[in-house]
């Protein structure tokens, strides 16, 4: 793992100021009282214990991790480091535009899996224009597809439409895994969970929560609220706004097996 230990000490000093506030930690006189003398050796042991479970947290966050970069000025040194960075900490894929998948999955060569987005960001694409674009990001290489839905469909009341774009998508998709983005901050309560339904029913591997191009992105309420209403065997990917190791592991208690952000390999090259 790149870096130093001090990627690890963070949540460390976390945990020990929340015992500290909850009046949990212990003098040096009251701990000898309960345990005998510290011994230094002791001490140097526990810590290494703390850090080396601190290390496996933050691997198992950055696996689940789509690296993502795309913005529009991004060109292809941006989208090369991005890939080198991707193998360097181990994330699950590389999330970027349909124009440098083919470029990508040459210079990946299998070490890295290739995301791209499909009807992105608005998804108010004809059908046939997504499924043209699936087939054509499959030939170039990617691994994976992160679709937008049709959201005025959807708003609409249409869920037969949108179930329809979603398995077209996935029939052009074969094995390929497809994830499905809803655009939750656009959606009320009950809309998402349509969506939740829908997604379901379409055979889609993932729901996702954002573009991380509208008004908002992931929520801690909008994936617990989809970890409710989604189908076994439907994944959850949460995007836009993960800003902080924390948040991001948040957002895995609550169901998300996906993350999309570009924010916690930066955290990590610190």
């Amino acid at each position: 793992m790149p870096g130093s230990n001090s990627l690890y000490l963070a949540p460390i000093v976390k945990r020990s100021r929340q015992a500290s506030d909850q009046g949990l930690v212990m003098s040096r006189e009251a701990w000898e009282r309960a345990n005998g003398e510290i011994r230094p050796n002791q001490i140097h042991t526990n810590v290494e214990r703390i850090i080396m479970e601190d290390e496996m947290d933050v691997k198992k966050i950055l696996a689940a991790c789509d690296h993502t970069l795309l913005r529009q000025e991004a060109g292809w040194e941006d989208i090369r480091e991005l890939i080198d960075e991707a193998i360097e900490f181990g994330t699950a894929s590389v999330c970027i535009p349909p124009a440098y998948v083919r470029p990508a999955a040459e210079y990946a060569g299998g070490r890295m899996r290739i995301c791209t987005v499909i009807g992105f960001p608005n998804g108010n694409m004809t059908t046939a224009t997504k499924v043209f674009e699936t087939k054509d990001a499959i030939e170039n290489g990617a691994d994976e597809i992160d679709m937008v839905i049709n959201i005025g469909r959807l708003k609409s009341g249409d869920g037969d439409y949108v179930l329809d774009e979603i398995r077209q998508a996935k029939e052009a998709c074969g094995e390929h895994v497809l994830k499905v983005i809803i655009e939750a901050c656009l959606l009320t309560e009950s809309e998402k969970i349509l969506a939740c339904g829908i997604v379901t029913e379409s055979g889609a591997e993932f729901i996702k929560t954002s573009t991380g191009f509208s008004t908002g992105g992931a929520t801690f309420e909008d994936v617990e609220l989809m970890a409710k209403h989604v189908g076994p065997g439907v994944r959850i990917k949460a995007a836009g706004g993960i800003a902080t190791l924390e948040d991001a592991e948040r957002f895995m208690e609550l169901g998300a097996s996906r993350l999309g952000t570009s924010r916690i390999v930066k955290l990590c090259k610190k």
